[in-house]
């Protein structure tokens, strides 16, 4: 689908379908392809083949980078068309899995919310909150969705905020504070025969949708190439010219950090790592008519891996694992105060 064409004149049924095409074709992008055809099944309101995308999705036997997401997704989905108990048993089965990505969080507490399950949305939300808030430092933007629709929905129980919550209005950066966002008076505006209540609700949504394309526009994250050791021995065998990019793998990772470091004591946010093969490597190069010897493809590389959607945010979350492929949590391995 274009960039440009508007969203009523989308053929979501046929979009879907060129989508699977385009995931049959490049496997290693298959789930990202498939969410998106998915998406468009459930917009085009056949619900039952968007499920079926998601099974297909979460019986592969080469497994899935996040599968806590597609399952989120796949409870959203199937209580929409009538599923309640399948929906609400994969909902609980997250809780408990207690994923590090937030994004499941928000699907699955967004899901309970939009079915007026308030008490058990914001349980979900606290849940999240508690897990992947990070003890001192400033929430990483992932995080800033939970905050946003925990101060949501307690705003619409009518609870007295709490320290998360003004954590939240603190984030926010719209002109409009969130507590006015989060109105539940709001919907009793848009009846109103009043010309300067209208007035204000439309400045409202004005604000409300200028905060949602800054996020759709937000670009891929600034990323960092990260070659698992065996992939860069593999590398360094086909291409020794490289050695001098890379003199061992100890030293790659050392690098990587310090320089996301570098990059977020310099003020650049949005960080991220993409982890290569060499495969995929060699495949970019003969796209570009370059040798894979060549070091000035490397930071493109990493480019293309982000722009595709394959960057991992850094720093990871609390209580994560080392983006370096250890056993250990990133705060006991790259994560240490000193490098």
């Amino acid at each position: 689908m274009r960039p440009d064409t508007p969203a009523e004149n989308v053929d979501h049924t046929a979009e879907a379908a060129r989508l699977e095409r385009t995931a049959g074709l490049y496997p290693e992008d298959a789930e990202a392809l498939l969410l998106t055809a998915a998406a468009h099944l459930e917009l085009s309101g056949d619900r039952p083949a968007a499920t079926a995308l998601y099974d297909r999705l979460l019986s592969a036997s080469d497994g899935l980078e996040n599968p806590a997401l597609v399952r989120a997704l796949k409870a959203s989905n199937l209580w929409e068309y009538d599923h309640e108990a399948e929906a609400r048993a994969i909902i609980d089965g997250i809780r408990l899995t207690a994923p590090r990505d937030p994004a499941p969080w928000v699907i699955i507490a967004e899901s309970l919310e939009s079915h007026d399950e308030l008490e058990a949305a914001e349980d979900t939300f606290t849940e999240a909150a508690r897990l992947l808030l990070p003890d001192s430092a400033e929430p990483p933007r992932s995080v800033h969705p939970v905050l946003y629709g925990r101060h949501r929905v307690r705003r619409m129980r009518g609870v007295p905020h709490d320290d998360w919550d003004t954590l939240a209005d603190t984030l926010h950066t719209a002109p409009v504070s969130l507590d006015e966002l989060h109105d539940p008076k709001r919907v009793w505006s848009l009846g109103s025969d009043n010309p300067a209540e209208l007035a204000a609700e439309i400045s409202r949504l004005r604000a409300e949708l200028g905060a949602y394309r800054e996020a759709l526009s937000r670009p891929f994250p600034v990323a960092i190439l990260h070659w698992p050791a065996p992939e860069l021995s593999e590398l360094l065998s086909a291409y020794p010219a490289l050695t001098s990019e890379y003199p061992s793998h100890e030293e790659h990772l050392s690098t990587i950090e310090s320089s996301l470091r570098e990059l977020a004591a310099s003020g650049t946010g949005n960080l991220g790592i993409v982890t290569g093969t060499v495969p995929s490597y060699e495949a970019f190069a003969a796209s570009e008519g370059s040798s894979p010897a060549d070091t000035t493809l490397l930071p493109q590389y990493a480019t293309v891996l982000a722009a595709r959607g394959r960057a991992v945010a850094w720093p990871p979350q609390r209580g994560a694992g080392c983006w370096c492929g250890s056993e250990e949590v990133y705060t006991d391995c790259h994560g240490r105060s000193e490098p």
